[in-house]
């Protein structure tokens, strides 16, 4: 009978701890996020803490597995999980470019169902919700906004000490050299250690000047080559800008993390960029300290670089769709987990976190046509930039938007080349065209 006892006491001991570690069990479905994520940038870690934190607050059956890489560590890491075929459900993504790879293979998930199904379509801008304008074909991600990858920062502060006014051309630029370099400043600054950003934020735009608007279809239709005479004349282009000291050779070793600071800190009298870079500038929110406090932004004027002699066309950027969010294909379909990885891409790219990014500087130009401009406090660098748009006349194309990696690739490191007066434009032309007849 003691032995019975004991052994029913043992039996209702295990059930009554098989029921507390039942209830222990976090039943929450996980998303595992990869998420582009610049530490350093004013308000940029408190937000996607906020954003991520309210999503599961709203959502509690769901955990968030994040996470945050930057620059080229990101790409690396989703290179390897692509690789691997272990993608996380939700991502950071470029239309193509730096994500072609990605929409090639047929990675991201198709949400043209979803969006119909939501209605959300018409809460966007048309452009961003043009599947032709992804390199999938499909609509594999949701942009969070337009990016004008070419944007040129004037500093008229240090302009004044040295008595100049902002160049309306090449000649000028050129002209103001020794006068900035005798008084301490670089001419322009551009944090080039990156290869993709010579040919984002510059080159792109210039091709487009040298070559015409349109001169990547013709490329791709064999109609024209990158050993024309205007593409060698926009690769030389670059090699002058770095032989007449208009860019300082020491800019293609400057971590593009870096590029902010030295043009807060009056180092240079021009900075190239892209628009979303006005977001390093602003004021942070938890530290109340802005890199250029909103007085000192005043003195910042926003365009494109002033006009270059023996082009096609001048007052141009290179525009393409923004970044944006996108869901593994591998997910199953009908899921737990693709429900909810749906509506963390529709949370991240909808009203509320749109408007936040765009007062909070991560979103020059949002794709919402729903946002209340009239309430957001808005620093005058951020107004600068989103009226950057009338600056210029004509759009081109970004290069690594319409040609595969194994294109662009070779113009990034060509053009470090032409810094560097380690190759001809000639030459650097004729690497591209082979690798494009190669394709």
């Amino acid at each position: 009978m003691r032995k019975l006892k004991f052994a029913m006491i043992i039996l209702a001991v295990l059930m009554i701890s098989a029921v507390l570690l039942t209830g222990c069990k976090d039943d929450r479905v996980v998303i595992k996020v990869l998420y582009y994520l610049e530490a350093s940038a004013p308000n940029a870690v408190a937000d996607a803490n906020l954003w991520f934190s309210t999503f599961e607050k709203n959502n509690p059956g769901v955990k968030i597995d994040r996470e945050n890489l930057f620059d080229d560590a990101y790409h690396d890491k989703m290179r390897t999980y692509a690789a691997a075929n272990d993608m996380p459900d939700v991502m950071y993504v470029w239309p193509s470019g730096r994500s072609d790879y990605l929409h090639d293979q047929k990675l991201l998930k198709d949400l043209t169902p979803f969006i119909n199904r939501d209605g959300i379509k018409n809460l966007y801008i048309s452009l961003t919700m043009d599947p032709s304008q992804q390199q999938a074909g499909y609509m594999a991600m949701i942009p969070q906004g337009i990016t004008t990858t070419h944007a040129f920062f004037t500093n008229l502060e240090v302009l004044n000490a040295v008595g100049l006014q902002p160049a309306k051309n090449y000649a000028e630029l050129v002209a103001q050299v020794p006068v900035l370099k005798a008084a301490g400043y670089q001419t322009i600054l551009i944090p080039a250690q990156s290869t993709w950003v010579m040919q984002s934020c510059l080159f792109s735009m210039v091709a487009g000047r040298f070559c015409g608007p349109d001169w990547h279809e013709r490329v791709n239709a064999k109609r024209a080559k990158f050993t024309d005479p205007d593409f060698v004349a926009a690769l030389d282009f670059i090699r002058q800008l770095y032989a007449d000291g208009v860019i300082d050779r020491s800019q293609v070793g400057v971590d593009y993390g870096e590029g902010p600071g030295m043009f807060a800190s009056n180092m240079g009298a021009y900075y190239i960029d892209g628009d979303w870079r006005v977001g390093a500038f602003i004021t942070d929110s938890d530290t109340g300290q802005a890199l250029i406090s909103p007085a000192k932004q005043n003195n910042i004027k926003i365009g494109v670089f002033p006009d270059i002699p023996g082009t096609k066309i001048n007052s141009s950027s290179s525009v393409i769709l923004g970044v944006g969010y996108a869901m593994a294909a591998s997910i199953p379909s009908g899921s737990d987990k693709e429900k909810y990885a749906w509506e963390l891409v529709k949370w991240l790219t909808g009203k509320e976190v749109s408007e936040l990014r765009t007062e909070r500087g991560g979103t020059p130009t949002p794709s919402r046509t729903d946002l209340n401009f009239g309430a957001m406090n808005l620093e005058p660098m951020q107004k600068a930039i989103g009226n950057l748009g009338g600056e210029f006349q004509t759009a081109t194309a970004v290069i690594d938007g319409v040609f595969p990696s194994s294109v662009y690739e070779v113009i990034n490191d060509g053009l470090i080349s032409l810094a560097l007066a380690q190759k001809t434009a000639a030459a650097v032309a004729t690497e591209v065209q082979r690798a494009f007849d190669n394709l």
